[in-house]
């Protein structure tokens, strides 16, 4: 990747942090990019795998997560510091991506494993497939999650879920047809029980990426390996809340 346009993107990234209550355009992440508002577009998603509009709503909602975790401001107080006029739109978008409602995640911190296989979105096709291969880590010792989501950030409900002891070999059975983008997350140890998820920022979480992987009629599997490394700024934020399901792995792997 060019060092120059790495760096517009981090500009743009950056100001997005500095400026989350504000309501911040296209026209003015272009400029603070110092490209045209087409050719910016463009270059930004090749960088980040979103949309800049997709990647300011995920960098909001993560904050808002912060919020709910570590301060007692009200779900209306804090929609607005993350730059939500409608506290309903807030509330209904942060459900949708984090897979709890925000005051659930107040209490919670996490999704359920019945809430990912029961209110999993209705889906077209008859055509399956398995998905396997091995997923690697520089943790080498702390649980995985590895999951099939529609794009290319770890949110809403994922098609097919796992959760590994530890980085190794992996199976997704019955993949219904589609495209999807296989995300895998492991978290340093200690983090899942943090008050804060993650406790220290991104940099507690590694993360990989693979995809997209097409299912469609006459294919039986497909094999996808990850290598998962340390979370970057210009990564797409991880709003799945996904504590309980690695803390209970990690009890597990530990008994």
């Amino acid at each position: 990747m060019n060092d120059v346009i790495e760096q517009a993107v981090m500009r743009v990234v950056d100001s997005m942090h500095d400026n989350l209550g504000d309501q911040i355009t296209i026209d003015d992440m272009a400029r603070t990019a110092m490209f045209s508002k087409f050719h910016f577009s463009r270059v930004f998603q090749r960088v980040t795998g979103l949309s800049p509009g997709r990647f300011l709503s995920a960098v909001r909602l993560r904050e808002a997560k912060r919020l709910l975790a570590s301060t007692s401001l009200t779900v209306t107080d804090i929609s607005h510091r993350v730059g939500y006029s409608s506290v309903g739109t807030f509330s209904s978008r942060f459900t949708s991506s984090v897979g709890v409602s925000p005051t659930k995640y107040r209490q919670f911190e996490s999704v359920t494993p019945q809430l990912l296989i029961e209110e999993r979105p209705a889906l077209g096709g008859t055509a399956t497939m398995t998905v396997r291969g091995d997923i690697s880590s520089p943790l080498t010792d702390r649980p995985v999650f590895a999951g099939l989501f529609p794009d290319r950030i770890l949110e809403g409900r994922p098609v097919r879920y796992t959760v590994l002891h530890r980085p190794g070999p992996y199976v997704l059975e019955d993949v219904p047809e589609g495209q999807w983008h296989l995300i895998a997350q492991s978290v340093a140890a200690g983090s899942e029980n943090a008050t804060n998820y993650p406790p220290d920022g991104d940099e507690a979480l590694c993360i990989g990426r693979h995809g997209p992987i097409t299912v469609e009629p006459g294919a039986d599997t497909a094999l996808a390996d990850v290598q998962l490394r340390p979370m970057h700024a210009l990564d797409p934020p991880v709003l799945l809340a996904l504590r309980d399901l690695l803390a209970v792995a990690a009890v597990r792997q530990a008994s």
